[in-house]
């Protein structure tokens, strides 16, 4: 799950979307803004397809409204300021809702929660994913993200290297740049598990900080859009209900996504 440092740089935006929020009624659309790098959650595939597990959830709740979704590929630092400007309609890109961020946007109800982890080389003499074991290391994250955040707040004694996407400190990681990294353990897990994470295993999990991780990751709307938040928190509980959602979850996980 992630988090833009930008939020504030979009709280200027705020007061003109309050007027946002007609209902929606069958046949409308919406556009989606999503950071397609970062599998298995959302990503591009070779032809430019988006894919992944929100990406699924995302179109089965537009089916579910009986309307059309499409999306819009926007670099995660700056979603929000885009979302605010109405480049699109909402956001579904790992988003963890946190209290800082509920400030500036509203959220529907979680679409998953899974805590951070620590992945290493696969030679590495690291033992334990604690700050006392990675005292003086070199930890990469994805910048504006909750584990940037989360390695600055609980890991401080590691020199926290900072990327504009995943997939540049997944390359410092396995050409031994740097001596671990930080993530969404979904992320982690699935890519050591791939050929281009063959360099690497994971470390261990970490515990999840609320204030720092938020209660999950959910679909962000602007501040105001009372209609569209109703409707999405609908369709949610509906494919929730119906089976749907454990469907594209075992598509791509082998335990609940969901969380507590």
């Amino acid at each position: 799950m992630r988090i833009s440092t930008r939020l504030f740089a979009a709280a200027s935006f705020a007061a003109m979307s309050l007027l946002a929020g007609a209902a929606l009624a069958d046949g409308d659309s919406l556009v989606f803004g999503t950071d397609a790098t970062y599998p298995p959650f959302e990503s591009l595939d070779a032809g430019g397809k988006f894919i992944g597990f929100d990406i699924d959830i995302t179109n089965a709740l537009c089916d579910q409204m009986k309307i059309k979704c499409t999306f819009v590929n926007q670099d995660f630092d700056g979603i929000i300021p885009a979302l605010q400007a109405k480049k699109f309609d909402a956001i579904i890109s790992s988003m963890s809702i946190t209290p800082e961020r509920q400030k500036i946007v509203d959220f529907t109800n979680k679409i998953y929660n899974t805590p951070p982890a620590i992945a290493v080389p696969k030679d590495s003499p690291l033992k334990d994913a604690t700050d006392e074991a990675l005292k003086g290391k070199t930890i990469g994250a994805q910048s504006s993200t909750t584990h940037a955040n989360y390695a600055t707040a609980h890991l401080k004694d590691a020199e926290l290297k900072l990327y504009p996407s995943a997939d540049e400190y997944k390359l410092d990681l396995s050409n031994g740049r740097i001596d671990a990294a930080i993530d969404d353990v979904v992320v982690l897990s699935e890519w050591v598990k791939s050929d281009a994470g063959s360099c690497c295993k994971m470390l261990g999990t970490l515990k999840i900080d609320p204030v720092v991780n938020g209660e999950g990751a959910g679909i962000a709307i602007r501040k105001g859009d009372t209609a569209l938040k109703d409707k999405l928190n609908a369709a949610i509980a509906a494919i929730r209900a119906d089976g749907t959602y454990k469907k594209i979850q075992d598509k791509y996980f082998d335990f609940d996504v969901y969380g507590d």
